[in-house]
């Protein structure tokens, strides 16, 4: 499970960091606005698939396949009553509304996504159905919200601890829908790398937020609250990444990891199918 079609995260984060991964039959070309390139990027790839990308992709290509919790259709309405432009709204080849990799029975050279992560309950598990997905060798490459640079500033880093204690989760513990409803801040990342990391009613509201926190998770009886699980910089992402490999949890190398740009709020990276 993940965040539903990348809608609830809109409001939080200016999208995407990385401009377009243009990918055609022909060798894989990345290029970003104003943003570092991946060094690693494929001399050739014939297929790619992008996890949610609403509509807004950052990739395209007669290659490219998409997966989402939305339909094309329901992703344009959407798109619609956001008042987004719904043409720009790719073919959703795949879709699975709990965010279900295991549906894909195809294999692909690279996986892309943005903003995805971060909300999945358990990350491991995901890591494992995107490697499923890639042929060997293959690469995931990410779009990682940065914590100091976004609404998680507040928050801690997550630990490996706490990835591999969250095997088996299928929605978020009521801990992390208060923090993510009441203890996040804005997500204007020149504020933040300006020192500027909350307004002034920031600390007034907490109470109120968590109060309709609680009452969320009650309504939801069991359902899943799409919220952030997970807060990296950089070089913990790194550093869990590592871990959960040594520990034998996933089986991805790390390629590469960018420092996020200044004036950014997210970071990318690169993972290789071991």
């Amino acid at each position: 499970m993940w965040h539903a079609g990348l809608t609830s995260i809109l409001s939080h984060f200016p999208f995407p960091a990385w401009a377009f991964l243009s990918a055609s039959p022909s060798p894989l070309a990345a290029t970003f606005k104003n943003k570092r390139d991946f060094a690693s990027v494929p001399n050739a790839v014939t297929s790619v698939l992008e996890i949610g990308p609403f509509n807004n992709p950052c990739v395209r290509g007669e290659n490219v396949s998409y997966f989402d919790v939305m339909t094309t259709e329901q992703l344009r309405a959407r798109a619609m009553q956001v008042g987004y432009d719904p043409s720009t709204v790719p073919h959703i080849r795949y879709v699975s509304p709990v965010g279900d990799l295991g549906i894909v029975a195809d294999q692909f050279d690279a996986v892309v996504s943005c903003h995805c992560i971060e909300h999945q309950p358990d990350l491991i598990a995901h890591f494992r159905q995107v490697h499923r997905i890639l042929r060997p060798g293959g690469k995931y490459f990410l779009d990682i919200p940065d914590k100091r640079y976004c609404c998680d500033h507040f928050l801690t880093e997550s630990s490996l601890h706490s990835i591999i204690e969250a095997k088996g989760d299928t929605r978020h513990p009521l801990t992390k829908v208060i923090e993510h409803r009441a203890f996040t801040t804005h997500s204007e990342a020149w504020r933040h790398w300006a020192g500027d990391h909350a307004s002034p009613s920031y600390f007034d509201a907490i109470i109120p937020f968590a109060a309709k926190a609680l009452k969320e998770y009650q309504d939801a009886q069991g359902g899943y609250i799409d919220v952030h699980r997970w807060q990296f910089t950089p070089a913990s992402f790194r550093d869990i990444v590592v871990g959960l490999r040594q520990k034998g949890e996933l089986a991805f190398n790390v390629v590469e990891v960018n420092d996020t740009a200044p004036g950014d709020l997210e970071f990318t990276a690169v993972l290789e199918a071991a």
